[in-house]
Order: structure tokens, then C-alpha cells, then sequence
């Protein structure tokens, strides 16, 4: 089964719903068109009672390079936020299966997720900094939850780039698995997370998810505030420009 955008895939596996993100050509970058895809897949997922926990993955060699910063990602969904799941409110486990680098935009959809599965071959970054502008899909302070507060520090400052192996021993993914394994081994986990009620499963998400309900709406509003921040300055020209024309940016710091 498809969905109506031909740059996302779906399809079910007995109680699992699997997303595929399929844009190699241009790294997976999320489009306006994607972004529907995967709001569409999503829907499906929380209101099918069949369908017990959903696997979002990439293809063979990138999970995901973030928005696409060309032809822009659509804006947010009613139902999902940015990329149609970085604000879900979901009952339903999701469970990122990770080959090759998932930056910016790709790391906060896994950041967004339940669970993480990631190879060997599996990165992570977010280099906004790098492009004068900030991590806004949930990161600044997701990061910090998912990660000890100094590790993502130095991410969302420095662009650096967190392999599988470390942070698998971070404990921000579940399973480190070989190459090409990363989405059998999340169908694995999907299949062990269905071996329980879903009711209980559901009921426990949404405890989690209360508690942080607070701490959501002030790292959304504190990711807002950093976000009109750097539209104010000019650095942020400079970087997307630099990001165009494969320079090193020229800052101004302001």
C-alpha cells in the first residue's frame, strides 16, 4: 500500500505499519509533498485499530537530511506539526529505523519517535548553527532529554555529528544493529511491542506525555523566541547562501 505522494511508502506487516521516506536523489530532505506523505501514513496509523505500532525508516543509505531548504517542507500539518510528526500526539508507538546520516530535520524526526533502531552506518547532527539558524523542529530541548545535557550542547552549538555506537551507549538508541539491518531489527521490536495490550501501551504513552506536557509548550515557545531571533540578523542570509554556493559562511554575528 502507497500513500498519494510518491516520495513516501507505506505498508503493513501484520500489526505494523512501515513509512518509508523515499527521496534518495535529494538525501531524503522533507518536501512539501513528503511532508503530506507522511502526515497521511501517520493518520492511518493512529486511527486504524489493526494497526498496533508503525516503523519510520529511510532508504539504504540516509535516513533523512532534514527540510528540503530549496523548494521548502509546506509548513506544518493540522495533525502532525513540521513534517507531519514532529507534534503528534500519538497512541501508537513509533519506532525510527535508521540507516546512514539523519541531520537537522531527519534527527528531530527520530527525536520525535518512541524508539530508535539505528546501524552501524547510522549518524546524527544537527548543523543548523552552521547555516545561522536554529534547530526548530523540537530539538532544543528534546535533545536534552533523549541526551546528556552537555552532549547536546555541544551538538546544537557545534554541528557535530553523533555516530550509532555512542549513542547507542548515550542510551538514546535502543538497538545498534549491522548494516542494511536497521528496519528488520525495528520490525523485531515493533513485533515484541505488540506481544503487548495495546491498551496498556496507549495508556502509558499518554502518561509520559502528559507529564511532559509542560516542558513541551515551554521549549516550543523558547524555540519560537530563538527562531525570530535569527530572522532578525543577518547571519542567517549568509548561511543559507553559504549552504547554496558549498562555502564556508562569512559571519557577521549579528
Amino acid at each position: 500500500m502507497s500513500s498519494d505522494a510518491a516520495t513516501v511508502r507505506s505498508e503493513r506487516q501484520g500489526r505494523v505499519l512501515v513509512i518509508r521516506i523515499d527521496r534518495e536523489a535529494k538525501r531524503n530532505a522533507i518536501d512539501r509533498v513528503t511532508t503530506a506523505g507522511i502526515d497521511e501514513a501517520l493518520n492511518l496509523l493512529d486511527d486504524d485499530g489493526e494497526l498496533w505500532a508503525g516503523v519510520i525508516t529511510g532508504t539504504a543509505s540516509v535516513f533523512c537530511a532534514g527540510s528540503d531548504l530549496r523548494d521548502g517542507t509546506g509548513g506544518g500539518t493540522e495533525r502532525g506539526g513540521e513534517y507531519g510528526v514532529i507534534r503528534r500526539r500519538r497512541a501508537k508507538p513509533l519506532i525510527a529505523a535508521v540507516e546512514g546520516p539523519a541531520y537537522g530535520g531527519g534527527f528531530e524526526i527520530a527525536l520525535a519517535c518512541d524508539l530508535v533502531v539505528a546501524s552501524e552506518t547510522a549518524r546524527f547532527a544537527l548543523p543548523e548553527s552552521r547555516r545561522g539558524v536554529v534547530a526548530s523542529s523540537g530539538a532544543l530541548f528534546r535533545a536534552m532529554r533523549a541526551l546528556p545535557l552537555n552532549v547536546a550542547k555541544e551538538l546544537l552549538i557545534t554541528g557535530a555529528v553523533l555516530d550509532a555506537e555512542r549513542g547507542h551507549q548515550l542510551g538514546f538508541v535502543n538497538r545498534l544493529c549491522a548494516p542494511g539491518e536497521a528496519l528488520a531489527t525495528a520490525l523485531a521490536l515493533a513485533e515484541d511491542v505488540c506481544l503487548s495490550s495495546p491498551v496498556s501501551v496507549a495508556a502509558s504513552l499518554a502518561a509520559l506525555a502528559t507529564l511532559h506536557e509542560d516542558e513541551d509548550a515551554a521549549g516550543w515557545e523558547a524555540g519560537a523566541q530563538a527562531v525570530e531571533r535569527v530572522k532578525a540578523g543577518q547571519d542567517i542570509k549568509e548561511g543559507v547562501a553559504a549552504f547554496f554556493e558549498k562555502r564556508r559562511p562569512r559571519w557577521q554575528g549579528r
